[in-house]
């Protein structure tokens, strides 16, 4: 692993993100320990997301004028630089608003494919009665709730991999992924227990029975480096506001076969290739997945953000962030009344902390820290089936970012050392 930011590089790096010099209600600069709900923006993203309106404000692939060559130029550029940070093809990404879109863009698509559109080329994407789409417990609603719906549609089954007492996937019950599996869709990094998964392992099982894979990077795509070409899935979805950029913009990869036969799942302008009152024929891949107008603006900025952290390192990134968890982890971890939920070592595992505090209310362990002004997140990070197997309703999660220090992990603990006292607990 490489080195982490030395104290000089960390000044200057937080010297890119105004956000950072806002005061909290309690008189302090923010130390905001949130990056896995939304990640700050670097003024340069700012920047771009405002000179492209500024600039080079046209609609994409309409025209023949300056500003429409511009701005159609910025958003197919920008395809090459998520392809190039994630080791894909810019023909194999397709834009969306999210990375939920995304999950429902494959889930939609497969469940067309069902009903018989796409012809014999969709065939392979079909499910029904007998097949199988399997999930983990550890998932993000995003990847569970889609999944739950295209088996309720097709009458497949949904089957889940379960997970070791400090929340890692079992690998013991790596047996629910049978012969009839069709996909196994699983979250590079838990959202909760920040544990990173064993992917090798998992798609290994998927191939064995020629199930597809899909992979949910969105909290591991800005905290270590990504290689789809060795991580041997078949889809990844991202989200442009975990990665440093605007919200309102999200990706997904698909290998250029599966993209192929995908039938499309929104219709109307810009994804047709040709209409007639009675029929309609779709453009290849991806424009026939991005139908009406798309957030030119901010993939403009995501594609400015990937630049920024791509020039950051994102080696020194993980090692920056890694120190900084193991910091976390023996902090909280020494606190009478607060029980980690998910490994507590620092060992595969990222900068994802979820915990529970022993008679205080996660809202308001958040309150008080919003107090001492210290960032938390709280509730269940739209992962209920997760904090039902911890048996707890709820919890406050704290998480580190490339700008993240040790002077605001030791405000973290030194105020979670006063909640239980301040609630007289």
């Amino acid at each position: 692993m490489s080195a982490d930011f030395t104290a000089a590089e960390l000044d200057a790096i937080r010297s890119d993100f105004p956000i950072l010099s806002r005061l909290g209600r309690g008189g302090a600069p923010i130390a905001y320990l949130d990056a896995s709900a939304t990640s700050q923006k670097p003024a340069c993203v700012i920047d771009a997301e405002a000179d492209f309106y500024r600039r080079s404000n046209g609609a994409v692939h309409r025209g023949t004028h300056l500003l429409g060559d511009e701005a159609t130029d910025a958003f197919e550029s920008a395809r090459g630089t998520l392809a190039s940070f994630v080791g894909g093809a810019p023909d194999e990404i397709v834009w969306t608003k999210n990375a939920t879109e995304a999950i429902n863009l494959v889930a939609v698509s497969m469940g067309n494919a069902s009903q018989g559109l796409g012809g014999t080329q969709s065939a392979a994407l079909r499910v029904g009665p007998g097949d199988r789409i399997v999930c983990t417990r550890a998932e993000h609603h995003a990847n569970i709730v889609p999944w739950q719906q295209l088996c309720e549609r097709t009458g497949a089954e949904l089957a889940w991999l379960d997970l070791t007492p400090d929340g890692r996937i079992d690998l013991e019950t790596l047996s629910v992924i049978t012969p009839n599996t069709r996909l196994v869709a699983f979250t590079h990094v838990s959202n909760v227990t920040g544990a990173v998964s064993p992917v090798a392992d998992v798609t290994a099982a998927a191939r064995g029975v020629g199930a597809l894979v899909l992979l949910d990077t969105c909290q591991s795509s800005a905290h270590m480096p990504l290689d789809l070409s060795t991580l041997d899935v078949d889809f990844a979805v991202f989200s442009s506001h975990k990665m440093l950029g605007p919200t309102g913009a999200g990706a997904l990869w698909a290998r250029r076969s599966l993209l192929a036969a995908m039938p499309p799942v929104l219709t109307g302008g810009s994804m047709i290739e040709w209409v007639t009152m009675e029929e309609s024929t779709f453009m290849a891949p991806p424009e026939r997945f991005e139908a009406g107008s798309q957030p030119v603006a901010q993939i403009a900025a995501w594609s400015q953000a990937l630049r920024y952290m791509s020039t950051l390192g994102m080696d020194r990134i993980e090692a920056h962030e890694h120190a900084l968890t193991r910091m976390m982890l023996d902090g909280i971890s020494s606190i009478d009344g607060i029980k980690v939920l998910g490994p507590k070592t620092d060992v595969d595992r990222i900068g994802v902390v979820a915990f529970a505090v022993e008679g205080v209310h996660p809202h308001d362990v958040g309150q008080f820290m919003d107090s001492v002004d210290v960032a938390v997140r709280v509730g269940h990070h739209c992962a209920i089936p997760l904090h039902t197997f911890f048996q707890v309703r709820s919890s406050a999660r704290a998480s580190v970012a490339p700008t993240t220090t040790v002077e605001e992990i030791e405000r973290l603990v030194d105020g979670l050392a006063q909640v239980r006292g301040f609630f007289g607990q």
